[in-house]
């Protein structure tokens, strides 16, 4: 790492842009969702860097209730056929969860490197 002081980044610029926690100008992906192993930019380290599956829970949590909670209403008030609800609802539980969970997963990193959150261990 060099020297050069960065100023803090918030949490929600690097999870609407994914971009690095440290600097906020280099890429924090490599490709859809695999993180980068360093900045393009200010050559942080991102090798330790592990979200886990905290930004998949979440984003079944939030796609969830988006999609029940859709589907019920649009039950309730028009009644549509079967197929109806196939149409709207089938590739819009594909689309939620893909548009959602690269960025829940930027902001979880953020969060990581903000707080410096590390591997919970019997060592000290």
């Amino acid at each position: 790492m060099d020297d050069h002081y960065y100023p803090p980044q918030s949490s929600l610029r690097v999870a609407l842009r994914s971009c690095c926690p440290r600097c906020g100008i280099g890429k924090l992906y490599k490709s859809f969702l695999t993180v980068a192993d360093k900045c393009d930019h200010c050559d942080e380290d991102f090798s330790k860097i592990d979200s886990g599956d905290g930004p998949a829970v979440f984003i079944i949590m939030i796609a969830g209730f988006l999609l029940v909670g859709g589907a019920l209403y649009v039950e309730v008030v028009h009644q549509p056929a079967y197929w109806v609800h196939a149409v709207i609802w089938l590739p819009l539980g594909v689309l939620i969860p893909l548009f959602l969970l690269p960025g829940m997963k930027s902001w979880l990193i953020a969060q990581q490197y903000k707080y410096k959150a590390k591997q919970a261990s019997w060592d000290d």
